[in-house]
């Protein structure tokens, strides 16, 4: 377009090819504000004042068209000369986008895999690209069994808010192992996921398959029961008793 906009000619009709039908597209639509697409539109602009009427044309690429195939080739010289200076002005939004979250997520695969913190999270998602492919919906219920942070009696009794970390089932310590495949209080609930997951793998599954494979039937299992150590509270004297220390379900 700035070669029709210098020369001079009395027909000031003119039609531009191109095998880039996304090119096309991009500057038609007026809601795509791309670098691209903006220059297209403004250079149009500029053209237009001077009574030019331009064109577009897709063409297949690759089918010997003359004028295409030395669009190809002049393209790939200009590509491949390495005495040429790069200058580049500006840089599509989306592209700063797109690098800022390479970035980001380099740098968070870096610090998750050298932590030491976060070791139960680690077993369902040692990999962040794994977890950040996953379409998950983050609720409490979903968070203590990922994490064992919330309403754990090992959770709890760690910071010294009851007075024993034990199960209400009497078998072990209330940690997420337990919940997930042994408390006898919810072995109902467990087996309505277990022949969901014996379909393709075996019982007992590591928390990396098991959340990667059967998230659905996982986090259905979930939402059946919820952890509920804290049911009654009775002051006395200004101190808490806590008491009914029970599993709740619905």
């Amino acid at each position: 377009m700035e070669y029709i906009e210098n020369i001079q000619t009395e027909d000031k009709t003119a039609t531009i090819y191109t095998d880039s039908q996304m090119s096309l597209d991009s500057f038609k639509i007026n809601t795509n504000h791309t670098f691209f697409s903006e220059e297209i539109r403004k250079k149009l602009a500029e053209i237009g004042t001077t009574n030019w009427t331009i064109q577009f044309c897709w063409v297949k690429a690759h089918v010997g068209i003359q004028g295409n195939e030395l669009a190809d080739t002049l393209a790939k010289e200009v590509a491949t000369n390495v005495d040429l200076i790069e200058s580049y002005m500006k840089v599509p939004k989306s592209v700063v986008i797109s690098e800022l979250s390479e970035i980001s997520v380099e740098t968070w695969r870096r610090e998750w895999d050298l932590t030491t913190k976060g070791e139960i999270t680690k077993e369902y998602f040692p990999v962040v690209a794994d977890r950040l492919n996953m379409n998950i919906n983050i609720i409490l219920k979903f968070t203590t069994i990922v994490t064992n942070h919330g309403n754990t009696s090992s959770y709890l009794h760690r910071f010294k808010i009851i007075d024993a970390p034990t199960c209400a089932c009497g078998s072990s310590d209330q940690t997420i192992d337990p919940i997930l495949y042994e408390c006898a209080l919810i072995n109902q609930e467990r087996e309505s996921l277990i022949p969901t997951v014996v379909k393709t793998d075996v019982w007992l599954i590591g928390k990396k398959h098991l959340i990667r494979k059967h998230y659905q039937p996982f986090v259905k299992f979930i939402n059946k029961f919820f952890i509920n150590l804290l049911t009654t509270l009775i002051y006395s004297n200004n101190s808490a008793i806590i008491c009914n220390n029970t599993c709740n379900y619905y």
